[in-house]
């Protein structure tokens, strides 16, 4: 049996191509994504322990100057360097100073992605070098006015030893003279930012205070264990100081990268299996169809002594085959993917470690497991109908018709499964937050399992609805193609599931994309006033400096810095805005449910309505206050106003907050011009900042995009992903239509001779595709929405003004591009059944 299994395979290679693609698609993706994050894990790894390999013990202070609580030593002193530097079995010991650096090019805009922008000290040792850099070009900077960068940058800013470079801080932009270009294992250089070394007293007046250093790199001299030095480093540091061994580093930071690997793995394998899960219809429909085709030689079988058992293996060695081919060939593609994604990521700025391609034993025996259980799997129901095909079917030629019962109890099933999940959906709604999502998932996954069960019947009354429009519009070929659609509805079902689970997911995206960037969008025009908000490019935050500068650019009207902190109010901690008090109206949608605007002015605080309401706060309630730097008081609540999500919940003037702060927390600045938002009005903002290429100014528009990008951006990757489904489900229809086209060979040489002409013949199949497709998308748009809805009642509450939105024109698009895909899938299929030789056909049996 099992040789019969081989000859079939080897017979019907053409009619198995379609699933060996599916199957391939989807192991390349498991076994892609696979070695993809293994390599990328192990190199990044092995980055990680060799800039660890000349740290033995890494003295770290925890000392903020940002954090007005935080009153110890601000950083490990040059006296406690010094120290450290005398500990026996130490060789060396280097301190470290860091902080934000952005680099300017040629045309003024900033290199690098600004979260990994960073600057940091040149610590020369004895010998005039710094063991961390290798410079390829000048030397490290040894006096104020000179910098040094990284290969990487100096090369995007074609940038020269001896060039004066632009650099920005938190403060005011400022020219150095480019001394030296070194080469680093940096991990912000790798992740596609820059790096700027300065003197490092230069670092120190810049990032903390003159003498100190926030880190101190430990090396070990000859003989002398990590354990050791530790124990004789504790004692002489500061309380604020924390002691890491390099392996603990190494250990740490391996952790972290095992842990984003994990992340990025578990998302790419989930859409992995969402494409292995639309290959299984593809497969069942393709291994039914041939089961169908095959009854007369399966009956014979059973005629000669074959038992039923006998067949359901030989169709099952026929599934195990074509998988265990799959697989090696999707195994192979998946390494190739691999390699493709690795090199991918230089285009988007992101620099990979050299390292080997990592192929785990483990990737292997996934792929071909997963490749072979889900064909096996898939196959294993027409297996079963192959086998109790009776001996009697080998005298005529009929493939036997499903039974009225096995449809009806089908479709009760299918009934049952899709009205518990539609409740459980229905229930989940009603519910916020995770809870509610939760249910949600599990019902989805019944209803599309039901709906799956349902799709034959269901086929029925929506292609009902398109039959007249195919036979009035297209005559006798539209009136064929929407009945050969309904002759076989389990076939037709099967066929539009891989479709309907593909727009499922697809649109049950784009209608919760559309409703939550309307929501942003609504939440930009009904809160904001402000011209253009200001901010630093790595959301750190601003110098006083800045909003010092900004204040004197000509036409400003109004001008509100966001100052962040934290208050102890009544007990309580509370997030606190720093505004301008006057101004803040006029940037801000400030209304009043009680109390004065001007209270702001007057020392008093301003509370949002749902805060004062949790705290049972109200206009002239007198507050104890705890400032940020210890201090104690009390306060005066003189306006609750209406939450803005804008705007923190507590809200206190500028000038009250800076006697506790240290170094206030600017995360950005709003302002109001004369005009409005003109080409002028923004150069003016531009120029008061000094070019500063580190600092972004905004305008409304820019705003809603900066909100509403990520949405877009986190849509368009899942479509991206989405696509290996729809792909999968593109070759269901064609491997459909071409083995239909196989079956009807003396039906279509039937219509040939009785006047069809090969246009028409080819213009059915088309149609007959465009029809399935159409259909599974109904089906799908339907689903997504119905699932879109649901997650978003469960969010609703969190997000202000939140309300439905349903993107017409994307579902219009999504219907018109299933009817182009079945036009498509169609190409082939009608071109073979429109060149049948029409007597051969009509003597096929």
């Amino acid at each position: 049996m099992f040789r019969t299994a081989l000859r079939n395979v080897l017979a019907h290679k053409a009619r198995l191509l379609m699933t060996v693609l599916a199957v391939m698609l989807g192991v390349a993706f498991v076994s892609g994504t696979l070695v993809f994050t293994d390599t990328l894990g192990n190199a990044f790894r092995n980055q990680s322990a060799k800039s660890f390999d000349h740290v033995a013990v890494a003295v770290s202070s925890n000392y903020s100057a940002s954090d007005p609580t935080d009153r110890g030593t601000p950083g490990i002193s040059e006296k406690t360097l010094g120290k450290i530097q005398a500990v026996d079995g130490v060789a060396s010991a280097t301190g470290r100073v860091d902080g934000f650096a952005g680099v300017a090019d040629q045309d003024g805009k900033l290199i690098g992605n600004g979260w990994a922008n960073s600057g940091g000290n040149f610590a020369p040792g004895k010998d005039g070098k710094d063991s961390s850099y290798t410079f390829t070009d000048g030397s490290g900077p040894v006096k104020d006015g000179q910098i040094a960068l990284d290969k990487d940058t100096a090369a995007k800013g074609e940038y020269k030893v001896g060039d004066s470079v632009r650099v920005a801080t938190n403060g005011p932009v400022k020219e150095y003279a480019l001394s030296g270009v070194f080469t680093t294992e940096d991990g912000a250089v790798n992740a596609g930012g820059s790096l700027v070394l300065f003197d490092t007293a230069v670092a120190q007046k810049l990032y903390l205070e003159p003498g100190y250093f926030h880190d101190v790199n430990v090396a070990a001299a000859a003989g002398a264990t990590e354990r050791q030095i530790q124990d004789r480093v504790v004692p002489l540091l500061p309380d604020n100081a924390v002691v890491q061994t390099g392996q603990q580093l190494a250990d740490d930071q391996a952790e972290q990268i095992e842990s984003g690997m994990s992340s990025m793995n578990t998302m790419l394998l989930a859409f992995a299996g969402i494409a292995l899960f639309v290959g299984i219809f593809l497969i069942a429909n393709t291994f039914t169809m041939l089961v169908a085709q095959r009854t007369r030689e399966l009956a014979l079988l059973r005629a000669v002594g074959a038992s039923r058992k006998q067949v359901t293996r030989s169709v099952l060695a026929e599934a195990l085959v074509v998988g265990a081919v799959a697989s090696a060939v999707g195994f192979v593609l998946g390494i190739g993917l691999a390699v493709g994604l690795r090199s991918a990521m230089g285009s988007f700025g992101a620099k990979v470690p050299n390292g080997p391609l990592v192929i785990a034993p483990t990737t292997a025996l996934a792929a071909f497991a997963v490749g072979v259980l889900i064909t096996t799997f898939a196959a294993w129901l027409p297996a079963r109908r192959a086998a109790k095909i009776p001996p009697v079917a080998a005298m005529g030629s009929a493939h036997l018709p499903a039974s009225t019962k096995s449809l009806v109890v089908r479709n009760s099933i299918g009934a049952v499964i899709t009205g518990i999940g539609a409740a459980l959906i229905v229930a989940g709604s009603a519910k916020n937050g995770s809870a509610g999502q939760s249910l949600i998932a599990g019902g989805a996954f019944l209803s599309l399992i039901g709906v799956i069960v349902l799709i034959p019947l269901l086929s029925r009354p929506i292609i009902g609805l398109l039959r007249p429009l195919l036979g009035g519009v297209f005559g006798v070929s539209g009136k064929l193609a929407g009945q050969n659609a309904l002759r076989n509805p389990r076939r037709t079902g099967a066929t539009a599931s891989a479709l309907a689970i593909g727009l499922t997911l697809v649109t049950g995206l784009s209608v919760l994309g559309a409703t939550l960037s309307q929501a942003v969008d609504r939440m930009t025009t009904d809160n904001l006033k402000a011209d253009y908000m200001v901010e630093m490019a790595n959301n750190m935050h601003l110098d006083p400096s800045a909003v010092a500068a900004l204040q004197k650019a000509p036409g400003i009207s109004a001008l509100s810095p966001m100052q962040s902190s934290q208050l102890i109010i009544n007990g309580s901690d509370q997030s606190v805005a720093g505004v301008t008090p006057g101004d803040i109206q006029k940037v801000m949608t400030v209304d009043t449910v009680s109390g004065s605007p001007d209270a702001l002015a007057q020392g008093q605080i301003a509370v949002a309505e749902k805060t004062a309401d949790k705290h049972h706060i109200k206009t002239g309630t007198k507050v104890s206050v705890k400032y940020a730097d210890g201090k104690k008081g009390e306060l005066t609540v003189g306006l609750v106003f209406k939450d803005n999500e804008f705007l923190e919940p507590v809200l206190a003037s500028t000038e009250l907050l800076a006697p506790h702060e240290k170094t206030p927390d600017i995360s950005g600045v709003f302002v109001k011009m004369d005009g409005g938002a003109t080409g002028k009005n923004e150069q003016a903002l531009v120029d008061a900042m000094g070019d500063n290429p580190a600092i972004s100014v905004y305008d409304r528009q820019d705003i809603r995009n900066l909100f509403g990008g990520t949405i877009n951006t986190a849509l368009n990757i899942m479509y991206g992903l989405l696509a290996m489904a729809l792909i999968i489900a593109v070759l269901g229809v064609v491997n459909t239509l071409a083995m239909s086209v196989f079956e009807r060979q003396q039906e279509i040489g039937m219509l040939r001779a009785i006047g069809l002409d090969r246009s028409k013949v080819k213009r059915m199949i088309r149609l007959e595709a465009v029809v399935i497709s159409v259909f599974g998308a109904v089906i799908g748009i339907g689903l997504g929405s119905f699932l879109a809805w649901a997650i978003g009642k469960t969010i609703a509450t969190s997000i202000p003004g939140y309300e439905l939105v349903m993107p017409w024109l994307k579902i219009a698009l999504f219907l018109f591009l299933a009817g182009v895909v079945g036009i498509l899938a169609a190409l082939w299929p009608a071109r073979s059944a429109a060149r049948l030789n029409m007597l051969t056909a009509i003597k096929t049996e």
